[in-house]
């Protein structure tokens, strides 16, 4: 209904900018014609007096005449005048209407970004909720033996970190947009990659993690929750969108310009119409009724937030022969480049 109704006001829009251009076109038309008589008038009269005056002897010698060309230029410069206001307004209708359909077309994606968040958060809330609820009410009635207790245990357990990551995303969206502001200190994130993955690979069975190291990483300058929260969203993001089994690639490489994070999946890949809005807040491929996979469309726009807060930037790829790859670059101006040249001189003395 709401939709309709919208549909029936940039319609009414549309008829009334097109009638105030068919309007003044025709008065531009109107002026114009007006303004050629009003010339025309004032010439041949002109002529008249001149000829009786004895002024001029011929047409020709008119045409020439001081004072029928300053007639003509005055009339020449109100002829540009009529045009050239005429394009300005129409130029402005057109802008209007150019002004209007992008702002209609807006407000309805915010508003279907809106109804998916609702409709995914709502989603999200109850589920983890009435998992523990269920749990809560079986203990209450029963007495279950202990192999079954454990498992309904470890079952609420995950479903309530569930919840806690949900609320924690939602906390942290709403810092983003306030005064967030990195912590910094010395990061090793090879060894928090190695931890992250360690965690995912037990909760998610199914799923293949390969990190490589490409190159000698020097400790990075940065905030510990955000640049976990980034690693770790990226490779959630990996598992939901892959087939099972989930094949997730990790890379971490340090060059002269930049520290580069690459995660490469198999999934289903990203649409090159869908690339530049992935990282918007609530926005989610697809539609939420058809989406069968979890979550609220804040992953992605977080990542993108505490990377631009690090200086940073994110990109995302096609992965070959299919998949998406989602590429991090933080300035090399946060690396402590001789911290990692000690440690490998370390390295290499420990060694001998």
């Amino acid at each position: 209904m709401e939709n309709r109704r919208n549909v029936r006001l940039r319609l009414l829009s549309y008829v009334v900018i097109a009638y105030m251009m068919m309007a003044f076109a025709w008065w531009s038309v109107l002026l114009y014609t007006k303004n050629s008589d009003a010339f025309a008038a004032k010439r041949d009269k002109m002529r008249l007096i001149m000829v009786a005056e004895g002024t001029v002897q011929s047409e020709e010698a008119f045409l020439q005449s001081a004072p029928y060309l300053e007639l003509k230029q005055q009339y020449t410069r109100q002829e540009y005048m009529i045009l050239g206001e005429a394009g300005v307004i129409i130029l402005t209708l057109l802008v209007g209407m150019y002004l209007i359909n992008r702002a209609y077309n807006k407000e309805m994606e915010a508003a279907r970004q809106q109804r998916n968040f609702l409709l995914s958060i709502t989603h999200e809330l109850k589920s983890p909720i009435a998992s523990i609820r269920l749990v809560l009410e079986t203990f209450q009635r029963r007495s279950l033996p202990p192999e079954k207790s454990e498992r309904l245990i470890r079952s609420a357990l995950l479903e309530t970190e569930r919840l806690n990551g949900l609320v924690s995303d939602l906390l942290l969206s709403a810092r983003l947009e306030a005064a967030y502001k990195p912590h910094e200190e010395g990061l090793d994130l090879p060894q928090i990659l190695e931890d992250l993955i360690e965690t995912l690979d037990s909760k998610y069975p199914d799923a293949r993690f390969h990190f490589e190291k490409r190159s000698v990483i020097s400790p990075f300058r940065g905030d510990r929750t955000g640049m976990t929260s980034v690693m770790l969203n990226l490779m959630e993001n990996a598992v939901k969108y892959s087939p099972k089994p989930a094949d997730i690639e990790v890379s971490l490489e340090e060059t002269p310009d930049a520290l580069i994070l690459r995660f490469a999946d198999q999934g289903h890949g990203i649409p090159d119409k869908e690339k530049p809005q992935v990282f918007g807040k609530f926005y989610r491929i697809g539609n939420e009724d058809t989406r069968k996979t979890k979550g609220t469309g804040l992953g992605l726009y977080i990542v993108q937030q505490i990377v631009a807060a690090h200086d940073g930037r994110i990109s995302v790829e096609d992965n070959q022969p299919k998949g998406t790859v989602f590429k991090i670059e933080l300035p090399a101006e946060r690396l402590d480049k001789q911290a990692a040249q000690r440690s490998v001189e370390m390295s290499k003395t420990q060694s001998q």
